[in-house]
């Protein structure tokens, strides 16, 4: 039995809204977690990100190890004291940025090692030392085990080495975070594009059994057709009775198409990325505020988003920000994406609650311009 139940209220084809109990808060499914990098969501306030309608956040763990450091963090009250938000917090296992990030990386059956992007220096990462890093210096609530993940396209033995290698790393984070009252483990499943190699890593992943399961290895370039066709399968070989998530996804069409197929979770650094370069997320798709047709536009991005960057500036104002490369178009644009993400999350719940997500699904990508 988890340490966090998760209730699910009401279901539509595959999809589902409940909710995620934790001490920290209740977390409603499906759930947008803006991502907090480094201690922060991007240009916002924490309450700010909560007024958005936010519920969780992540944190990256790689950057935190490298600044200020976790046992610093830990020194100064944990993570959620550190960053002065008081609910959930996800951490992911670092992995993914040891991939991406570090200068240079070298993957044995032990642990990762790598050279920091910051300053060169040298880390080793186990699945035992991200364990220790998230649950023990930063205080996760949600903690995800270390994991390969591999770029796309990737050749099927490349797939299957990394599914492998994941799948004996879950088994080595299940041990090291061992049973507790108030933190929850999730596993991740991997294998590309590979259905059988989904497959057999889901298989593998219930015999440890975790908590909760994430699908990696997916908005890594393999593009929007390909993710839904895995995600045509892939959430259905996970348990049903706990919750899934879909790491660094995404764009509001894929979270739309990814609920739909039986997600419940999602992450990505889209909407503050795309605020802090001029993009607002609206239902008619992504507008760019430095386009001179909004010089004197004196509409709002969105009225009906609860949020007073939506609701309260014309675009004509918002416009000029940007052009004036203002620190408050920043602020206000991506305080709107990540809003404009929680209604749509909202949205999606109320839809599923009345057995009409097809419809939405339909009407949404018509305003997209999405076939």
């Amino acid at each position: 039995m988890s340490a966090f139940p998760f209730q699910i209220a009401a279901t539509d084809g595959a999809a589902r809204t409940g909710v995620l109990k934790t001490p920290r808060g209740d977390i409603h499914t499906p759930a947008f977690m803006p991502v907090g990098t480094a201690a922060t969501v991007k240009a916002l306030t924490v309450d700010q990100v909560r007024e958005a309608g936010a519920d969780i956040i992540l944190g990256n763990t790689y950057h935190l190890m490298l600044r200020p450091g976790a046992e610093r963090i830990a020194r100064l009250g944990g993570l959620h004291r550190f960053m002065r938000w008081e609910r959930p917090i996800l951490t992911d296992s670092g992995g993914f940025q040891v991939m991406s990030l570090s200068k240079i990386s070298k993957v044995t059956e032990d642990a990762v090692t790598f050279q920091s992007h910051i300053d060169g220096s040298r880390h080793v990462l186990s699945p035992e030392r991200s364990i220790e890093i998230q649950a023990d210096l930063l205080g996760s609530d949600i903690v995800m085990q270390l994991d390969e993940c591999v770029s796309w396209p990737a050749e099927e033995a490349r797939a299957r080495a990394a599914m492998e290698l994941s799948a004996r790393w879950g088994k080595r984070s299940k041990a090291a975070f061992g049973t507790r009252d108030a933190q929850v483990l999730f596993g991740i499943q991997q294998g590309s594009t590979f259905e059988a190699l989904r497959r057999e890593s889901a298989d593998r992943l219930i015999e440890t059994g975790f908590d909760g399961y994430a699908l990696g290895g997916l908005a890594v370039g393999e593009g929007h057709e390909a993710m839904c066709e895995v995600l045509d399968y892939a959430p259905a070989m996970l348990p049903a009775d706990r919750p899934r998530y879909l790491m660094g996804v995404g764009k509001p069409i894929d979270l739309v198409e990814a609920v739909v197929r039986g997600v419940d979770m999602f992450d990505c650094v889209l909407p503050t990325r795309s605020g802090r370069h001029g993009q607002a997320w609206t239902r008619s798709g992504p507008v760019n505020l430095k386009n001179a047709r909004f010089a004197e536009d004196d509409t709002p991005l969105d009225a009906s988003v609860p949020c007073p960057a939506s609701r309260n500036y014309s675009k004509a104002y918002l416009h000029h920000l940007v052009k004036s490369e203002e620190l408050l178009a920043q602020v206000m644009l991506s305080w709107h994406n990540i809003a404009f993400f929680q209604t749509l999350m909202s949205e999606l719940r109320q839809a599923i609650a009345e057995g009409r997500l097809d419809a939405y699904r339909k009407a949404f990508k018509a305003q997209q311009g999405v076939d």
